[in-house]
């Protein structure tokens, strides 16, 4: 794994850790943390110790948003290649295979509620807050949030969140859907640890078919989800895995999964 400046990365029990680490800017997310977790993102798909993903920030916040003093003087051309680059780091993070919980310790404003729509569901801390704040600076959501919000919260809510620029908090948030759980500050690593680890030791290709076969629900046709389900169901029973957690069922102990 490769070191990175903005980010912390460790590796343990099959569970990977991103703490975006920028407290000094609230983990503002500039050009370089934007390459970084798009790097970390690929590295840790591909590494077979990893079979969760959760990702936090540093300090107060979780991301307080895209970094406006390195966009305020850009140019068009500028500007163009940083929205792209952050629609592409946050699309490399939500179509992992694997699953990526956002733990959400503070501000996910603006870019910072992109990043938590990107991963695969959202924990929070009781002192979280929640916002699109961009058409208070005369812009709008551009990391994805204008396609993301209205799948997970509805046309109705996403509208009304992105054109007001409100910020909501962690129970509002509870409400409208979301986040999944509200923590105590002092319990939530720990808390949404133990929901990464009820994932990790479940069948690691079962989860990743899973995974994508969820996505699918909201981009395509009954029929052709259903398609796509049925042909990765039979693709997971041709598995190692799979007769090994059904002999572990039959045979009433514990199964141990090697992701073949």
């Amino acid at each position: 794994m490769a070191d990175y400046e903005n980010l912390k990365v460790s590796v343990s029990d099959f569970i990977a850790t991103i703490t975006v680490n920028r407290p000094q800017a609230m983990n503002a997310l500039n050009s370089q943390v934007l390459a970084e977790l798009a790097d970390a993102a690929r590295a840790l798909g591909a590494d077979e110790r990893v079979r969760v993903i959760v990702l936090t920030g540093e300090g107060k916040a979780f991301v307080a948003g895209a970094d406006i003093k390195e966009m305020k003087d850009m140019d068009m051309i500028s500007f163009r290649r940083f929205v792209a680059a952050g629609q592409n780091a946050l699309y490399v993070l939500d179509t992992l295979e694997k699953p990526v919980i956002a733990a959400i310790n503070g501000f996910a404003l603006g870019g910072g509620c992109e990043l938590a729509l990107a991963c695969d569901f959202r924990v929070a801390s009781s002192k979280a807050k929640f916002g699109f704040p961009e058409v208070g600076l005369g812009i709008f959501p551009g990391f994805g949030g204008t396609q993301r919000a209205p799948r997970f919260l509805g046309r109705g809510m996403a509208s009304e969140l992105i054109f007001t620029g409100a910020m909501i908090d962690a129970a509002e948030a509870l409400r409208i859907g979301l986040v999944n759980h509200v923590y105590a500050p002092e319990s939530l690593m720990e808390e949404t640890l133990k929901i990464a680890a009820s994932i990790a030791k479940q069948g690691p290709i079962a989860v990743a078919r899973a995974k994508t076969a969820v996505k699918m629900a909201g981009d395509t046709t009954m029929e052709a989800g259903l398609a796509f389900e049925r042909e990765a169901m039979v693709v997971t029973f041709a598995t190692k895995d799979r007769y090994e957690g059904m002999s572990a069922f039959v045979e009433k102990r514990k199964a141990e999964f090697n992701g073949e």
